[in-house]
């Protein structure tokens, strides 16, 4: 059947509409014929559909995403964190394993299930996101540091419950190392994107934050906007890279992630040179 005139000829006009065609398999058939005309295995069917969605943008490349808040513990049962939901990491891996990247998703606690194809790594302080940064930077082509690091961390963490004694308590607190930054030095470093949550003077501190820690671009966001801020869907960002800025409007953060993986897609294959006339 599959291979009469009419059959082939439907097939024929398919194509010039450029309707996708999978298959067909080839073997024994319900017939009773050997040959071409079975239904291709379920499991390849999804597989064929699931790469129609592969933009091809990032492939053969391999990127690392940070995500989430960072945990610095204070004794067994309290830690000191923030109020970062993931949402954004997460989206943005999602997006780039679209795009046909390797994609691997350092994660700090959250209530998200991980994007599936990607390699996800659980993590809880920044020290911890830190060392799973730097093994898998190695042969990384894109380093997007998303997560909310916690900047400083208890000096000594309590090996049992602190009880409620004194009025007042004092914590000392040391400097976490900075991820981004740590990266962005690396001797063959990925292409390096920071992000940079702020309350107020946006455009200044993410410029700030792109010369100070070497990055290629910073996405910054105003975090007291009700709109936009902690655990919202939606986002509003300022792109920031060298000699020129750019601002998003406020959309999902799925629609985002897609928009911000293509402009830093496009910045990986545009000489150093000119990147700032984008």
């Amino acid at each position: 059947m599959w291979e009469k005139t009419a059959t082939q000829k439907s097939l024929q006009q398919l194509r010039e509409q450029a309707v996708h065609i999978f298959g067909p398999a080839a073997g024994y058939q319900a017939c009773g014929d050997i040959g071409e005309g079975r239904m291709e295995d379920p499991a390849s069917l999804c597989t064929m559909a699931g790469n129609l969605f592969v933009s091809g943008l990032l492939s053969g490349k391999k990127v690392v995403i940070t995500a989430g808040p960072t945990r610095e513990a204070l004794d067994p049962v309290r830690y000191i964190s923030n109020h970062s939901s993931g949402k954004m990491g997460y989206a943005l891996a999602q997006a780039a394993v679209a795009a046909g990247a390797t994609t691997v998703l350092i994660s700090g606690p959250v209530q998200l299930t991980p994007p599936e194809r990607v390699k996800t790594i659980a993590v809880e302080s920044a020290s911890d996101m830190l060392y799973a940064g730097l093994d898998e930077a190695s042969g990384a082509d894109i380093f997007i540091a998303a997560a909310a690091v916690a900047d400083y961390r208890p000096a000594n963490i309590a090996e049992q419950k602190i009880k409620k004694n004194d009025e007042n308590m004092c914590i000392q607190l040391i400097k976490n190392p900075d991820i981004v930054a740590t990266i962005a030095a690396l001797p063959k470093r990925p292409f390096t994107v920071g992000f940079a949550a702020e309350t107020e003077n946006l455009e200044h501190y993410a410029t700030q934050k792109l010369h100070k820690k070497n990055l290629d671009l910073v996405i910054a966001n105003d975090v007291s906007d009700t709109e936009i801020g902690f655990n919202s869907d939606d986002n509003r960002v300022l792109l920031v890279q060298t000699g020129s800025s750019k601002a998003l409007p406020i959309m999902n953060k799925n629609l985002l992630a897609k928009k911000l993986i293509e402009h830093i897609a496009s910045l990986l294959n545009t000489p150093p040179a000119i990147r700032s006339q984008h």
